[in-house]
């Protein structure tokens, strides 16, 4: 796959998601149309150290292909995080983003979609999943099961729960649960929920997304359930 050149990006608005993340909606006012794969990312080169691999940060896509030439950015800021510090404090509307991209080979194959489909994540891995269950959903996608299964600490770390949650896609199921707040939800971490559905091991494909502790204990999980690493794709976050 071909590196694709630096562009300049122009964020033309800014929206406070939940108390420690925003969505950015940057431009590129030199393409007609950005052009992506679901699941696929970014990567900004940031003016926070001389040396561009300190520079750089690597985020998903989180909004989906509709021809033109803005793209949606979910980030949240990290205690200490020179990247996202930044980035909430230095960039308005208007302001100018040196970036790269699509890139990434974190995408759904057809093979995948034939299969009862797992998109598990915690954090703003939700990313990637709500570019492509949209992008499923617009482009009438054939299917089947589709299910996020995103692990949160409370309800307010939730991204994306009332448009998920209302998301008319035929067989797919949104499942949110809470580590650490009883609600009226699912709570307590994200494999339980996957290992329910994969009693009997249906034909699966797991797609993990998120902090590296849930990704190291679901790929143990989903194997010692029978499946082949084969089946379990990953995008690690932090």
């Amino acid at each position: 796959m071909a590196v694709q050149p630096w562009r300049t990006g122009k964020v033309i608005r800014i929206e406070q998601e939940t108390y420690n993340t925003r969505r950015y909606w940057i431009e590129v006012p030199e393409l007609a149309s950005f052009d992506f794969t679901p699941g696929q990312f970014v990567t900004l080169d940031l003016p926070i150290h001389e040396k561009p691999a300190k520079r750089w940060r690597s985020y998903s896509i989180a909004s989906w292909p509709d021809g033109s030439n803005v793209f949606e950015l979910v980030i949240v800021l990290l205690d200490g995080g020179a990247g996202t510090t930044y980035l909430f404090n230095e960039i308005t509307v208007g302001s100018e983003l040196v970036l790269r991209g699509p890139q990434g080979v974190f995408i759904l194959h057809e093979q995948e979609l034939n299969k009862r489909l797992f998109l598990i994540c915690t954090g703003t891995g939700i990313a990637p999943f709500r570019s492509m269950v949209h992008h499923i959903w617009r482009n009438n996608i054939p299917h089947r099961d589709i299910y996020i299964i995103y692990g949160c600490r409370t309800k307010k770390d939730l991204l994306y729960y009332d448009e998920l949650n209302s998301l008319e896609l035929e067989n797919f199921h949104y499942v949110p649960t809470l580590s650490r707040e009883e609600w009226e939800g699912k709570s307590g971490y994200v494999h339980a929920i996957y290992e329910e559905h994969c009693s009997g091991k249906p034909d699966a494909a797991f797609l993990l997304c998120g902090w590296k502790n849930m990704i190291d204990e679901a790929k143990q999980r989903i194997v010692a359930m029978g499946y082949d690493k084969k089946d379990i794709h990953q995008e690690l976050y932090g």
